[in-house]
């Protein structure tokens, strides 16, 4: 029998369109719609879908972002047990001028981009507003491979030379460690980033997800697990992603892609496994090949699918006799 993870809460957020052409990155809204499949599914993670805020293309502005993270303080008031996830996906740029660090979210103007992005400090800032002890913040940032990255500034000022002044200052990076720092001040509060300093946030060959993201929907399905859990904990998805992505980048691009995560000691369950049923006798290996199919399930679903910023839709991605059904 399947069980609900119903004090768990998500706000993904997958700018990928943005409205400076140049800057989108339609890899981050397959990622989060991928995340959204596997967290909804009653076989998989077992969230509720009224429980999940899903911001993509236009919908990630900074205003809606801001108002994702009062829906998710709301929630924790309301719920004492709540689990909070918040997911990012998108440019992270550092200023080098003065070393603040900004969330490139759809609406930002060019022009005045200081002025227009989510700074980290307001990120983090509505992040301390939320009022519980079990909380995970994944920052997906620093994409490569095709996306814009700190070596595309400078075709991006080529093309548009009157940005020169606007974007000679920053660079593509991941989130420092002191950034990281202050987003998990509180009990409870653990922050994920894709990589490390300069390194880039790598996707899979086909284009279809990053390899950060494909290796935390296998950890999801309890490829970080053991025989007998029932849920994933955070310690299950950093074992497995701290093995996995550096693996994984290395053997398609011969560079380096380091996870990195900070934590406070409090491990705590972030998503049902496998419906509460958890793993079967042979553990990881006797799952591992449907696994892969799930997530291929789960894509097909996501390519057919358009969900919403409330996170409405239906789309059962997993079932007993292994079939896909997609109610647009």
């Amino acid at each position: 029998m399947t069980e609900t993870f119903a004090n768990g809460y998500a706000l993904l957020i997958g700018v990928g369109e943005s409205a400076y052409s140049r800057l989108s990155l339609p890899v981050t809204v397959k990622d989060t719609q991928a995340i959204y499949g596997a967290l909804i599914e009653p076989e998989l993670c077992g969230y509720e879908e009224k429980n999940i805020k899903i911001l993509n293309n236009k919908e990630a502005t900074k205003q809606a972002i801001l108002e994702g993270l009062q829906w998710l303080q709301e929630k924790a008031e309301n719920d004492p047990q709540a689990t909070i996830f918040v997911y990012y996906s998108g440019h992270g740029w550092v200023d080098t001028s003065d070393r603040n660090y900004y969330l490139l979210q759809h609406d930002i103007k060019p022009m005045k981009l200081a002025a227009s992005a989510l700074s980290a400090t307001e990120f983090t800032d509505n992040l301390r507003q939320i009022q519980s002890e079990r909380l995970l913040v994944v920052i997906d940032s620093c994409y490569a491979a095709g996306m814009a990255s700190s070596k595309d500034v400078d075709e991006i000022l080529e093309a548009d030379a009157d940005l020169l002044d606007e974007f000679e200052t920053f660079q593509s990076v991941a989130p420092s460690k002191g950034l990281i720092s202050d987003l998990k001040q509180g009990k409870g509060r653990v922050v994920f980033t894709s990589s490390e300093g300069e390194q880039k946030s790598w996707i899979q060959k086909d284009d279809s997800l990053s390899i950060y993201t494909y290796h935390f929907l296998e950890a999801l399905q309890g490829a970080g697990n053991q025989v007998g859990d029932t849920v994933v904990k955070v310690s299950n998805l950093m074992n497995y992603l701290g093995k996995t992505v550096p693996e994984t980048v290395q053997s398609l691009y011969n560079v380096k892609q380091t996870p990195h995560f900070d934590l406070d000691g409090n491990d705590f369950a972030i998503a049902k496994l496998r419906g509460g049923k958890g793993l079967p006798d042979k553990g990881w290996d006797e799952v591992k090949s449907e696994a892969k199919e799930v997530i291929n399930k789960i894509i097909v679903g996501r390519d057919y699918q358009q969900v919403n910023a409330s996170g409405s839709g239906n789309t059962q991605i997993f079932s007993q006799s292994g079939s896909v059904n997609v109610n647009k």
